[in-house]
């Protein structure tokens, strides 16, 4: 039994790949960037690409199980047709990568103009990713779908300026969530691959508990042996800041509303146990996560970024 993995070469792809390996299962590993993974045993590497159409016959053939990294980034129709076509071609499992956004309960409609910014974001996410769970849901597959929360890996975010100034400075210090690690993303998607108890179930994935900014700061200063000071913006210098960095002014204001909302209100999404449920071990926390990426932060690491 081959199973695919998509999005292959990304941050939680690369997990589930290892993943599949080590328990002795044929991978194929779809890529848009084959020249990006390193060639290992068991795992044939191909190149596709959701927008690609052309590319999909080969990268299903003789595929039996999915997992299925979202394609919610681009229009939603060609990546349907991904899922019918696998059908077609024999996939029987599909564990979909999605968003804790997708289990939101929310009226709003993201063309709403009264609606504010984070609002708007949180709708877009919700409705994409179900769009992907509802297109898989409806193939006649079997199908899983992991939820995660934020992602630790959004810390990758801090790479320059930790190398070069050994500092963070963003807005609102105290705002944290249970930041999750993408390993236990992938631990999940492989439990879902492999094992008959997860068919039908949509499960919400979180870290252990919440770590603020400045928590995460200490927390990345310990794992590569050096202070990294955390310097508080007001969300006006964040604004600047962020939109000299190249951000949309769409995605600085729901980014600073995000982060006022996890100092000022209700927690948006709080740590779940669904891992330690999944897997019986505790879920990775935010200070092992930066322990994993160490080489990231220090200076002779290329910048990284989330993904």
């Amino acid at each position: 039994m081959t199973i695919l993995v998509t999005g292959a070469s990304g941050n939680t792809g690369r997990h589930v790949v290892d993943q599949l390996v080590n328990a002795g299962c044929p991978v194929r590993a779809m890529t848009r960037r084959p020249q990006a993974f390193t060639p290992r045993a068991g795992v044939d590497v191909i190149e596709g690409d959701f927008q690609r159409p052309e590319t999909w016959p080969a990268v299903l053939g003789g595929i039996e199980r999915v997992y299925l990294f979202p394609f919610v980034d681009v229009d939603s129709e060609p990546g349907n047709g991904f899922v019918d076509l696998a059908v077609r071609a024999g996939v029987h499992r599909f564990v979909v990568h999605s968003a804790a956004a997708a289990a939101f309960e929310s009226d709003d409609a993201p063309d709403d103009p009264d609606i504010s910014a984070l609002r708007r974001h949180l709708a877009e996410e919700r409705l994409a990713h179900r769009a992907v769970e509802r297109a898989v849901e409806a193939s006649g597959a079997q199908w899983t779908h992991v939820r995660p929360g934020l992602l630790a890996v959004n810390a990758l975010a801090w790479v320059a300026r930790i190398q070069r100034e050994q500092m963070v400075r963003a807005p609102y210090a105290a705002a944290g969530f249970p930041w999750v690690h993408e390993a236990d993303i992938a631990d999940v998607a492989v439990a879902a691959l492999l094992g008959d108890g997860h068919l039908g179930a949509a499960y919400t994935l979180t870290g252990p508990a919440r770590v603020s900014q400045a928590e995460q700061a200490t927390a990345i200063g310990a794992a590569v042996g050096q202070e990294i000071r955390f310097e508080e913006l007001s969300p006006q210098q964040a604004r600047e800041q962020w939109l000299d960095d190249g951000y949309d002014q769409q995605t600085v204001s729901w980014l600073i509303e995000l982060l006022a909302a996890a100092v000022e209100g209700p927690e948006l999404l709080p740590a779940t146990d669904t891992y330690q449920r999944i897997t019986g071990q505790p879920p990775r926390t935010f200070a092992q996560w930066a322990l994993d990426h160490a080489a990231d932060f220090r200076p002779s690491a290329r910048t990284g970024a989330a993904a």
